[in-house]
């Protein structure tokens, strides 16, 4: 996780009779934590339950462990001229996915499963992957062999054997959904941390937003230094600070570039704000890929959108950030 969350100091006044609370729990593959002010135990509980039932659906839909999710059911099934039909929420991210997928030009593409699937092999085995698999997985990528349909909401996979994989954007949504299903319950002070993956909205009693943390790409666990405070918008961050492999001396990232079908071996840190979770996760990975000089121009040709963007030139590290980081991580 490369973000961290610094709870606020100030209380908010007696009159108010709102309580801090927190939780944990592992969905997705990934650690959550929420923190939020509600006025009792009782309604704190009853939110929180339901937010975990939320993010639990989300999985069996969006899953690519599960062998039984919708998202590997239909890609087993789906095929050329054999659109299939998916839940809103799957068909939501999709359609989000190949949007950015466009914008990005292909540095963010679901369609990456076979890729990921050899390069999880490499990381285990601290091998690179055949040449020769590696070159049949690549011809199985490619985000313009998705096919929507959005009068059906139906989704076509236009080569045999295609697989998606939405590690890259589910997370930034089902934080989107904790935080919508927390405001039905009247809860809208509140921060959703999926891995890294955060979503806010309203900010905590006599204060001016949440204050989040961002670590270091040198030491990820040192306290950190910069800070962003943030009200009702999200922040994530993708880089190699804590999951890469070394492999005959060279260091990958478990971002993988949809053109090569290996992991990024430029050390980077790349942090997002955007107005959404979906929106921060996928453009994080996008310009990790892209690099610097090409991710800022994804990123300043989007509205509402900042990025810090860490390199590291030998030790020293290298920042830099959008025009809009300043006024985005600013306290309102």
């Amino acid at each position: 996780m490369l973000l961290w969350l610094i709870a606020p100091c100030q209380a908010e006044p007696p009159t108010s009779q709102l309580r801090r609370f927190e939780f944990q729990r592992t969905l997705m593959g990934v650690p959550f934590a929420a923190a939020f002010y509600a006025p009792d135990e009782a309604s704190a509980n009853k939110a929180i339950a339901a937010v975990w039932t939320r993010i639990e659906h989300l999985n069996s839909l969006m899953s690519d462990y599960d062998s039984n999710s919708e998202l590997l059911r239909m890609c087993r099934d789906s095929g050329p001229g054999k659109p299939i039909a998916v839940s809103p929420e799957l068909f939501l991210v999709l359609r989000k996915s190949v949007e950015v997928s466009e914008r990005s030009d292909g540095a963010f593409d679901v369609s990456v499963g076979p890729l990921i699937k050899l390069w999880r092999r490499a990381r285990r085995q601290k091998e690179l992957p055949d040449p020769k698999l590696l070159q049949e997985a690549r011809e199985l990528v490619g985000f313009r062999n998705i096919r929507l349909h959005c009068e059906t909401g139906a989704v076509e996979l236009l080569k045999t054997g295609m697989k998606l994989d939405l590690g890259g954007i589910a997370v930034g949504y089902a934080c989107d959904e904790a935080i919508r299903i927390l405001k039905q319950h009247g809860i809208t002070r509140a921060m959703i941390d999926g891995s890294g993956d955060i979503v806010v909205s309203d900010p905590p009693p006599d204060t001016t937003g949440w204050r989040i943390g961002i670590a270091s790409l040198r030491e990820p666990d040192a306290a950190p230094t910069m800070f962003a405070t943030l009200a009702n918008c999200s922040i994530s961050t993708a880089g190699d600070a804590y999951q890469f492999v070394e492999i005959d001396g060279r260091r990958y990232s478990h971002i993988v570039d949809p053109k090569t079908g290996l992991g990024l071996n430029e050390r980077c840190s790349v942090t997002v704000i955007a107005p959404n979770g979906i929106t921060a996760d996928s453009l994080d990975t996008a310009v990790s890929v892209l690099g610097p000089e090409r991710g800022l121009k994804l990123i300043e040709s989007q509205p509402c959108v900042a990025a810090l963007i860490v390199t590291l030139n030998g030790e020293r590290p290298v920042t830099r950030t959008s025009s809009r980081w300043e006024k985005l991580v600013a306290p309102k």
